[in-house]
């Protein structure tokens, strides 16, 4: 029976492939698209939280109102920081406007795609976007990956950087490390990932070249059941001159 194709084993839904769910810490969002955010919701940062889900902090928010939510941490803030929400909010690291509303040149992050959906965009550590330009019914946002894209007006963003910008200066020293990171995150299924040069010519069509590889050349006879590898050569090493 052949080997199963990669992505047929994602499909197939098995422990190794599924995302460690139980261990996560929270939903990151923004709180409801209401009238109240056609003014200003003041909020207060009461924590700032490690999620396994995630490669950044997490900042629980407590707004006036009652409400909690968690949203990605801004590079700079601190417990017990002032921050708001709504159309008249002030333009401070933090706080959560509707794109119409945030000057040209502003670095923004966790954009939504559609107004209310809490943030779709530019959610990793470390990122931002920035707002191009603003027209009647669109605006123009330049992601991480340099690519311009136009949002509705409505949708909301939070203004700043993201935080743990310099988690990947740090060295991974040891094979587990990586294995701990990655078990995190259900990607157990994908790593370690051998380079298909590095593999033997039976296993990969890029496998079996002996001069970027560096392994031990061997021979096969031209009546040997399986064939691969350099199949009864005339001569072998290399040719002197």
């Amino acid at each position: 029976m052949p080997k199963r194709l990669i992505q047929q084993r994602r499909g197939k839904g098995s422990p190794l492939f599924r995302a460690p769910s139980f261990r996560f810490l929270c939903k990151v969002g923004y709180r409801p698209l209401d009238e109240l955010e056609k003014g200003v919701i003041k909020g207060v940062v009461k924590d700032i939280l490690h999620d396994p889900a995630r490669s950044a902090p997490v900042m629980l928010i407590q707004y006036e109102t009652g409400e909690e939510i968690y949203l990605p941490a801004a590079d700079g803030i601190k417990v017990n920081d002032i921050v708001y929400a709504g159309a008249k909010a002030p333009i401070s690291i933090g706080c959560v406007l509707p794109l119409k509303f945030i000057p040209t040149g502003t670095t923004v992050y966790n954009i939504e795609k559609v107004p209310g959906d809490g943030g779709k965009f530019v959610r990793a550590a470390g990122t931002c976007a920035r707002i191009v330009a603003h027209e009647e019914k669109r605006v123009f946002v330049e992601l991480p990956s340099r690519q311009i894209k136009e949002f509705h007006p409505m949708c909301r963003a939070t203004i700043g950087v993201i935080a743990g910008a310099g988690r990947k200066e740090k060295p991974i020293l040891k094979a587990g490390k990586m294995y701990h990171i990655k078990k995190a995150k259900g990607k157990l299924g994908r790593w370690p990932r051998v380079s298909a040069v590095a593999m033997g010519a039976h296993a990969h069509p890029f496998g079996g070249k002996r001069a970027r590889t560096g392994r031990t050349p061997f021979q096969v006879p031209r009546n040997a059941p399986l064939k691969y590898g350099s199949i009864a050569p005339r001569r072998t090493g290399k040719k002197k001159k």
